[in-house]
């Protein structure tokens, strides 16, 4: 006899702990242990309309026989958690190696499973460092900013840390509005009230080291309120005597500029020369390199370069698994957080010590989705094609922007087969939510895939949790009702595949070392409650 009880997770329990803020206003289905019960069957053979998929790593997928029984036993599609990304592929160089790639392809064609190609089009798990070479041009070593807070995002008011004021000091000031800044979320703003010599407004980085007799480049973004605006570049410091660019004609728009020097002294520093003409000029992201380890692309022609990169990876990757890798995800998390926005590296936070994000949207613009689809579709026509992102359930705002941004895509032309919401939910997720975007996804027409599932159980990882059976149940439960939702609110024909994001909890990104418990597999191998939860749901039960 299976019993349920309904309660609201503001009412205080014996594990209270372990519960939700009292500020939740849904409610969630507390099961007992009994409340699955172990049946037969596998999951890929209880889902008769859709496949299940789980996502598998590299050595353990490879090296342990267990390890890909257990998956092959269960699934009939499998996601490589990494080894399909640019970060895995591209090399330093900007050659691409698909030996990983293919052992895996190979190991799961072996074991009679079919493969979902992630991910074409990310911010993160890039090749960064060749990135840095496309963008600052040349085939030697990336470029290095040798000036500090050279993108003006560190100091107070007015004030810029590694950077001094000559001159015409009132004149220079920061700004935060979002349409004065290239990227991030300060920049120089100066306010040039009467024209006169260009050293009557001067801002001075700090000195760096710099060898007599190398050539050094440098880059900076500038736009004016007004067309007709016109600045120049100066070097000086100790030892050094002072070198002048040409004069800079400023528009409206923004526009990388370069310069380059070569350095007569031991020390340096570059002035940014302001006050020939008035107006109020805004500059960002200030670049000084060694030109012999690149030379950067300007204007049209660093647009150039990065959409090449992006046509290459997509284009050699899509035409090796053409006709073998059936679908893929083109383009993944498209959008910020927060307000629903597209993504770009100023609405994202990003640690400091990352070294392998590159934003698309930097270059490219609001289309640069548009672009990776035509050129996956282009490189395998017949190939489903997906825009995927996460936290759909939980915030409504991005769910309706990213339904919005397919729609603007596909009125361009893009090739977009489907949908996939991450779903990496926890044990008190809203039910409400996850019907709503189900039947806001299902509303597209497009085919909609769970694409990453797992459900956190220990979600701020408080420490001694122990998976007791009250919140494997609570787990098990929540994994049977986004299974029921999906397959209730999503029609027959749009269930493109619901895919666990991995098999043991001890091998699970979530996992924390030990902390947590987002899966169905124990470290054994064994089934959890949580397995049952989503077996029975399959089968209607």
């Amino acid at each position: 006899m299976k019993k349920q009880y309904r309660i609201f997770s503001s009412i205080m329990i014996a594990t209270a702990s372990f519960m939700a803020s009292s500020c939740s206003k849904y409610e969630v289905d507390v099961l007992n242990t009994g409340s699955f019960p172990v049946t037969d069957g596998t999951l890929k053979s209880a889902a008769t309309n859709f496949p299940i998929g789980i996502a598998v790593d590299y050595t353990p997928f490879l090296n342990d026989a267990t390890y890909r029984g257990a998956v092959a036993a269960e699934a009939k599609t499998v996601t490589f958690g990494y080894h399909m990304k640019h970060g895995a592929l591209v090399q330093n160089d900007g050659t691409i190696d698909f030996t990983k790639s293919d052992a895996m392809y190979n190991a799961a064609t072996a074991a009679g499973l079919e493969v979902f190609g992630h991910t074409l089009g990310w911010h993160a798990n890039q090749n960064a460092t060749y990135m840095k070479i496309v963008t600052g041009g040349g085939s030697g070593p990336a470029a290095v900013n040798l000036l500090a807070n050279g993108s003006f995002e560190t100091g107070s008011g007015d004030n810029f840390n590694n950077w001094s004021k000559y001159n015409g000091g009132t004149s220079l000031v920061e700004t935060k509005v979002t349409s004065e800044i290239q990227t991030g979320s300060r920049a120089l703003k100066v306010v040039v009230g009467t024209s006169g010599n260009p050293w009557n407004v001067q801002m001075a980085s700090d000195e760096f080291a710099t060898t007599v007799g190398k050539v050094y480049t440098m880059t900076f973004f500038i736009k004016s309120s007004s067309n007709g605006g016109k600045m120049r570049i100066s070097t000086g410091g100790t030892g050094s005597s002072a070198q002048y660019s040409a004069d800079y004609s400023v528009s409206t728009d923004w526009v990388l500029k370069t310069y380059s020097f070569t350095a007569n002294g031991a020390k340096t520093m570059v002035l940014m020369d302001m006050g020939s003409t008035a107006n109020t000029y805004f500059v960002d992201n200030v670049q000084v390199f060694d030109a012999s380890a690149a030379v950067a692309p300007t204007g049209t022609a660093l647009v150039t370069a990065v959409d090449k990169a992006m046509k290459d990876f997509i284009t050699q990757t899509v035409t090796r698994y053409k006709g073998k890798v059936k679908a893929w995800d083109v383009v993944n998390e498209p959008m910020a957080d927060g307000n629903g926005a597209l993504r770009t590296d100023a609405n994202t936070s990003v640690a400091s010590n990352a070294t392998d994000f590159f934003f698309w949207s930097k270059y490219l613009g609001r289309d640069w989705a548009l672009k990776a689809f035509n050129y996956a579709s282009a490189a395998d026509p017949s190939a489903e094609l997906y825009i995927n992102d996460y936290n759909l359930e939980n915030n409504p705002t991005k769910l309706d922007s990213l339904i919005g941004y397919v729609a603007q895509l596909k009125a361009k032309g893009a090739k977009i087969d489907g949908i996939g919401t991450q779903m990496h939910s926890s044990w008190n997720t809203s039910f409400a939510n996850i019907d709503n975007m189900f039947k806001k996804m299902a509303a597209t027409g497009l085919k909609v895939r769970v694409s990453e599932l797992d459900v956190r159980v220990n979600p701020n990882l408080k420490v001694g949790f122990v998976l007791d059976p009250q919140f494997a149940a609570y787990q098990a439960n929540m994994y049977a009702y986004i299974v029921k939702s999906y397959m209730t609110n999503v029609p027959t024909a749009q269930q493109a595949g619901i895919t666990i994001w991995g098999l043991t909890d001890d091998t699970s990104w979530l996992s924390n070392g030990g902390k947590d418990f987002p899966l169905l597999f124990n470290k054994d191998y064994s089934k959890k409650t949580a397995y049952y939860g989503v077996l029975n749901a399959l089968k209607n039960k």
